[in-house]
């Protein structure tokens, strides 16, 4: 299964990986360069999308009630 990655290059237009990646002996490697500079705050993409969905269920008194006993010591 194909795995992403975001990153950057260097100034001299080096890809900058992270150090935590491990590419298997002789994989595929695609590079796609996009044509905007980063954003200096990404969010994910998909959290945005389903924050309303699941604020419907977050925001019921019974999961106030669920959660309210962590944090407690």
């Amino acid at each position: 299964m194909p795995t992403t990655y975001e990153t950057k290059t260097d100034e001299r237009g080096n890809l900058c990986l992270p150090s935590n990646i491990k590419l298997p002996q002789d994989c595929r490697i695609l590079v796609t360069v996009l044509d905007e500079p980063p954003k200096s705050q990404q969010a994910n993409d998909e959290a945005l999308l389903s924050e309303q969905v699941l604020s419907e269920d977050w925001d019921k008194p019974e999961e106030d009630e669920a959660w309210s006993t962590l944090g407690r010591e």
